[in-house]
C-alpha cells in the first residue's frame, strides 16, 4: 500500500518540492508492465537497488562479447510535453538504445532507464515506462531496473528527460562490422517509420517559425491527425527483424548502420572500411510526406536536411550481393520495406564531395547522388 504524502510542514523534503510518495505510486503503476519483460533470467523482481540477470546463458558461448549502448530521446520529449502524450516516448528510447546494440550483431539481454523530472506525476511516469517495457518486450530485452529522479528548481514542473542503457551479447567470431565488408557488396535501405528521434531541434524551429501549434490539425499529414501526434510517431524497432535476418543469412550480412544523428551518409561511412566508397542513389526512394512538408515549411530543400533527418531510411544493411534479394524478402516477412540503394566499391574514389568516416571512425566514403523519386513513388520502386 502507498502511504499518502504528509503535509509540507511535517515533511521538509516535500516542502523542498520532492514527493517520495508520488514516486512510490509511479512504481506501483508501472510494475506489471515491467514484469512482463522478465524471463527466468531476471531475479529479484521490481524495486531493488540493482537489477539481477542470470548470466549462465553466456556459458553456451565460445567467446561471448558484451555489447553496451546508452542514449536518450533528445528534444522529441518537448513535443510529448506540449500535447501531454507520453505513451510512445519509451518506444523511442528503446529504439535509440537497443537498436544500436544489434548493429554489431548482438542479442540484447537487459536494459535500465533513467527519468529526470521537475515533478513526479505518477500516471505520466508510468506511461513513459510502459512504453519502454513495450519496446523491451518487442526486442526481447529484459527491463531490469530504472530510476525516477525529481529535480525541483532545476527542471520545470512539467519538464522531464529520459535516458537508458542496455547490454547485449554476441559471439566474438560473429561480430558485424567494416572488416567484413567486401567489394561489390550491396547496400540495402530499411524504411523508417518517420523522424524517429533525431533532428527535433530543427523540427521544432521550423514549426515555431511557421506559427503552428502542436494541437493544430496537420492537413498535409493526415485527415484527422494533429501536428503533435504526427511528430510523435514512434521509432520503428529493428532489433528482432535484424536478428532474424542474421540467423537466416549468416555470414552474408556484413555490417549494419543505424541511421541516427548525422544522417544517412555519415552513419553508413562508419561501418565501411577505409578505401571503400558508396554512392547512395536518391532515385530509389521517395522521402515520406513528413519530411517534405517540414522542408517546405522551413524553405529548405531535402538535400540540405540529409545530415539531420533520416528521410525515410532508419537502418542500412551491407550484405553479400548474392544474398541481397533474400535479405529484402526476409525483412519484408518481418514487416520492413527494404530496397537497394548502392554498391560498395574499392576502386579509385570519384571526384566530388564525400562523407569520409564520422564520429571518430576512419571509415569509408559515402555521398548521396541523383534526385529523389517524386512523392507518389513507393519506396524501393524505380
Amino acid at each position: 500500500m502507498v502511504t499518502p504524502s504528509r503535509d509540507a510542514s511535517a515533511n521538509p523534503y516535500a516542502a523542498a518540492g520532492v514527493d517520495t510518495a508520488a514516486g512510490d505510486l509511479a512504481v506501483e503503476l508501472m510494475k506489471s508492465a515491467v514484469r512482463r519483460t522478465h524471463g527466468p533470467e531476471v531475479l529479484g523482481g521490481v524495486g531493488g537497488f540493482a537489477g539481477l540477470f542470470d548470466a549462465s546463458a553466456l556459458l553456451g558461448y565460445t567467446k561471448p562479447l558484451l555489447a553496451t549502448s546508452t542514449d536518450g530521446v533528445g528534444t522529441k520529449v518537448a513535443i510529448a510535453q506540449a500535447i501531454d502524450k507520453h505513451d510512445s516516448i519509451g518506444l523511442d528510447l528503446v529504439g535509440m538504445v537497443v537498436d544500436d546494440i544489434v548493429v554489431v550483431g548482438a542479442k540484447p539481454l537487459f536494459m535500465t532507464d533513467y527519468i529526470a523530472c521537475g515533478k513526479v506525476f505518477p500516471e505520466r511516469i508510468a506511461d513513459i515506462v510502459r512504453g519502454i517495457a513495450q519496446g523491451c518486450a518487442e526486442t526481447g530485452t529484459a527491463l531490469v531496473g530504472g530510476e525516477t529522479a525529481e529535480h525541483p528548481g532545476l527542471l520545470g514542473v512539467n519538464d522531464y528527460d529520459v535516458a537508458g542503457a542496455a547490454t547485449g551479447v554476441v559471439e566474438a567470431n560473429q561480430v558485424l562490422g567494416a572488416e567484413r565488408v567486401q567489394n561489390g557488396d550491396v547496400v540495402l535501405a530499411l524504411a523508417s517509420s518517420g523522424l524517429h528521434s533525431n533532428g527535433y531541434s530543427l523540427v521544432r524551429h521550423i514549426v515555431a517559425g511557421a506559427g503552428i501549434q502542436y494541437g493544430d490539425r496537420a492537413a498535409d499529414l493526415g485527415d484527422s491527425i494533429t501536428w503533435g501526434e504526427a511528430l510523435l510517431e514512434p521509432t520503428r524497432l529493428y532489433t528482432t527483424p535484424l536478428l532474424h535476418l542474421i540467423e537466416e543469412l549468416g555470414d552474408a550480412v556484413h555490417s549494419l548502420s543505424h541511421v541516427t544523428g548525422g544522417g544517412i551518409a555519415a552513419n553508413l561511412a562508419r561501418v565501411l572500411p577505409q578505401n571503400t566508397w558508396v554512392e547512395v542513389d536518391r532515385s530509389t526512394w521517395s522521402p515520406p510526406a513528413t519530411f517534405r512538408v517540414l522542408a517546405d515549411l522551413g524553405s529548405l530543400d531535402l538535400e540540405s536536411t540529409e545530415g539531420t533527418w533520416n528521410l525515410g531510411i532508419g537502418f542500412l544493411a551491407v550484405v553479400s550481393a548474392t544474398k541481397a534479394d533474400a535479405a529484402i524478402a526476409a525483412l519484408a516477412r518481418n514487416g520492413i520495406d527494404t530496397w537497394q540503394v548502392g554498391v560498395v566499391h574499392t576502386d579509385a574514389l570519384p571526384s566530388g564531395d564525400f562523407e569520409q568516416g564520422a564520429k571518430g571512425v576512419n571509415g569509408g566514403a559515402v555521398r548521396l547522388v541523383g534526385s529523389y523519386a517524386d512523392g507518389s513513388a513507393v519506396n524501393g520502386a524505380k
